[in-house]
């Protein structure tokens, strides 16, 4: 209880500084600075969530901020209705907008993204000064102030604590989502959609469910802005105010939630100071304060691309929030297949790059319980078999069949989150994993599909912590899996800290996570030492033993040979030869194109 209290003190100390800071005499213009730090951080929290988690850059937020503000200004000063029907209607067409306008702009990637943002950006802010309806470019006046329990909101002083009560609760909803199944799935898009997929996940529609959440955060503070300036005007939603909002989330970390109100506060502060500042020095008037912020963001990006939150983080080391519990319910488990059924069959696969066949005609199966590897030189197309199986790369021809609910069923041209659902896992050839979360965390990936939420509803229950029996059965799988692997006693390392062997490790873990009855390793053995490689085969002997099927491509031939149970040789895309190792090993064929040739 001690420790808790003061790990929590920090909070406690800055939330009774927020409470006071009303009550005391404290100058209306101090007053005034905290609240647009409130609004900004609400928007900048989106865009933690969007692009500094979510890897999404948007310059386009301030155009939401817009229609939250319209939405309510428009329905009190027309209709004469409540704000808090225009906050329910801001956030409907903000939602309809933001599903519109992501479904399409999430599609981008590279600087297209940022592109499309720029231009959906300029177009709601024209629409916003051409429609007579919103008062052209003078806006709308007379927006009347938010009655809350009775109590008339309408200064900047009775609007502070419902503008910093909304923030901190978005702040904890969103550190409640972040550390979340749905939180990890949005976590692992930073680190490619390949990887995300693999473990179930599907990207596009998470990509759109956080934009979308972004959008609406943007929305309650335009509704707070218009009720606390009571007019507004397109001039503050245009793409200047969209870029200012991605620089304050940059610049206080945009990877973390504390630094979106720490970006905010510094960059509302500086603009300020400057704004005074540089006129006098400069003896002109302009805005100059902009040419400041072009030159910080340059030094940030040099110096301290993470923001400055970690930095402040690193006075005072947090343990992991995340912890895996020591019991829990356990997960629904797939039965595995019955002895000799035909798990996985390849059938005539060809793939075809242009004029390059990269697999060409290859036909084979692997069978329940058995250990088959795909072996061959580089370049002989073994991992773009694996991709072919996973759904990664779509077939030129030919049918790849996986045994589902017992009966072969045709998997080739499913997307690899649907392949994965019917108990196909896998490894990669190039590790990939989240560096900066915790080996329990990545693991935890794994379990995606096994929650018992859709991502809609997974999200709302992450917001509102209603996920708790979900997350400790997930968590508690994860640590099962790491001390069936060995790794157990890594739980809370950065999994970025490990060593190559111990990360192959931790993507098998991973991988078995998933529940599959199919496992595909892609070089499992690569960075390991001798030890590791027969702690890996002793392990893999078991999972075969518990009835688990795998597939694996490796070049260590010693632990080939000794591990496997049926070889496959590949050489340019195509099949040379098949069968027991032992028969293999005395292949012409096989001696000739992969171990070097024969001895005189």
């Amino acid at each position: 209880m001690r420790h808790l209290s003061v790990r929590f003190l920090p909070l406690i100390a800055f939330i009774a500084i927020l409470g006071l800071l009303p009550i005391l005499p404290t100058p209306e213009f101090w007053i005034t600075l905290a609240n647009y730090i409130g609004l900004y951080a609400i928007v900048a929290l989106g865009l933690v969530l969007l692009t500094g988690v979510g890897g999404l850059t948007s310059f386009g937020q301030a155009a939401f901020v817009g229609l939250g503000a319209y939405s309510t200004a428009y329905l009190s000063t027309q209709f004469g209705l409540s704000p808090w029907i225009g906050l329910l209607a801001g956030l409907g067409v903000t939602t309809v907008a933001a599903l519109a306008i992501g479904g399409i702009t999430m599609r981008l990637s590279g600087h297209f993204l940022p592109l499309g943002t720029i231009a959906w950006a300029l177009s709601l802010y024209f629409l916003f000064g051409n429609l007579e309806f919103l008062g052209k470019y003078d806006g709308l006046n007379g927006i009347p102030a938010i009655n809350l329990l009775g109590i008339e909101l309408d200064s900047g002083r009775k609007m502070f604590y419902l503008i910093w009560v909304i923030l901190l609760i978005a702040l904890a909803g969103l550190q409640n989502l972040l550390n979340s199944r749905p939180g990890r799935a949005i976590r692992a898009l930073n680190g490619g959609g390949v990887m995300a997929e693999a473990m179930g996940v599907n990207t596009a529609w998470i990509k759109v469910l956080i934009f979308v959440l972004a959008a609406l955060m943007a929305s309650v503070s335009g509704w707070l802005y218009a009720h606390l300036q009571r007019s507004i005007s397109p001039t503050p939603f245009g793409l200047n105010a969209g870029i200012e909002y991605l620089f304050m989330a940059v610049v206080g970390g945009a990877g973390y939630v504390w630094g979106a109100i720490l970006g905010s506060a510094l960059l509302t502060v500086l603009k300020d100071q400057l704004q005074s500042w540089l006129p006098k020095l400069l003896g002109a008037s302009g805005n100059f304060e902009t040419i400041v912020f072009g030159i910080l963001m340059v030094l940030l990006l040099q110096r301290a691309r993470d923001g400055l939150w970690p930095y402040l983080r690193k006075l005072a080391p947090a343990k992991p929030t995340v912890r895996a519990p020591e019991s829990a319910t356990a997960l629904p488990a797939r039965s595995k297949h019955a002895d000799a059924a035909v798990v996985l069959e390849i059938d005539r696969a060809r793939k075809k790059f242009g004029g390059l066949v990269a697999v060409n005609d290859m036909s084979f199966s692997v069978e329940a319980g058995q250990i088959v590897g795909l072996i061959g030189p580089n370049g002989a197309g073994k991992s773009t078999m694996f991709n072919l199986v996973t759904g990664v790369l779509p077939l030129t021809s030919g049918a790849i069949r996986f045994r589902a609910q017992q009966e072969l069923q045709q998997i080739s041209g499913l997307p690899s989150r649907r392949i994965v659902a019917r108990g196909i896992a896998r490894t990669f050839q190039h590790v990939r994993l989240m560096s900066s979360m915790s080996v329990l965390e990545n693991v935890a990936i794994g379990a995606h599909l096994r929650g018992s939420h859709n991502d809609v509803s997974g999200i709302a229950a992450s917001l509102l912590r209603l996920n708790r029996a979900e997350e400790k059965a997930l968590l508690f799988e994860a640590r099962k899996q790491l001390e069936r692997v060995g790794l157990g006693h890594l739980l809370y390392e950065e999994a970025g800290s490990l060593a190559l062997g111990q990360q192959r490790i931790l993507e098998i873990a991973r991988a078995l996570c998933c529940d599959p009855t199919l496992l595909l390793l892609d070089e499992p053995a690569a960075g390991l030492r001798y030890q590791e490689k027969q702690a890996l085969a002793v392990l893999l002997r078991k999972l075969k033993a518990e009835g688990m099927s795998i597939l694996l491509v490796e070049h260590d031939m010693d632990f080939v040979m000794n591990l496997t149970d049926h070889l496959v040789v590949m050489e340019f895309g195509s099949k040379i030869a098949e069968g027991l190792p032992a028969a293999i090993q005395q292949d012409l064929a096989v001696l000739e194109a992969y171990l070097g040739g024969i001895d005189e």
